[in-house]
């Protein structure tokens, strides 16, 4: 089974809570990111995914000035890069999200998503 810090995706886009979720947004689609790491002084504090900025954008929120500490999940779950990436996948299906930042204490390694673990199984050899 592979270990999260063999699958995950090092490159992290991060935001301040105070950054408009448009100008978030845009740079989630610069980078190719489906989410991003929101810290305060370098802690993490939240997460903002496309899920959220669509809700923001239905809710009739003005995306240029909105913050994403308004639309972010606060607190977001975390794991160790050493955890076994089938366990990421329950933790990730029984709680409902798809993405999961990656940390050794307090510092950010990465993110991993479903998707990653999915495509970790699909190229593991047969038995």
């Amino acid at each position: 089974m592979a270990r999260l810090e063999d699958i995950m995706t090092r490159s992290v886009g991060a935001a301040a809570p105070e950054t408009p979720v448009a100008e978030v947004a845009k740079s989630m689609v610069r980078g190719r990111f489906g989410s991003i790491v929101v810290t305060s002084n370098e802690m993490l504090i939240g997460i903002l995914t496309e899920r959220d900025v669509l809700r923001a954008a239905a809710a009739g929120a003005d995306l240029t000035t909105s913050p994403v500490s308004g639309w972010m999940t606060r607190d977001p779950e975390t794991a160790g890069p050493d955890l076994d990436s089938e366990e990421a996948a329950q933790i990730m299906l029984a709680r409902g999200f798809r993405h999961l930042p990656v940390v050794d204490g307090n510092t950010i390694m990465g993110i991993v998503s479903l998707r990653d673990v999915l495509a970790s199984r699909v190229r593991r050899p047969g038995p």
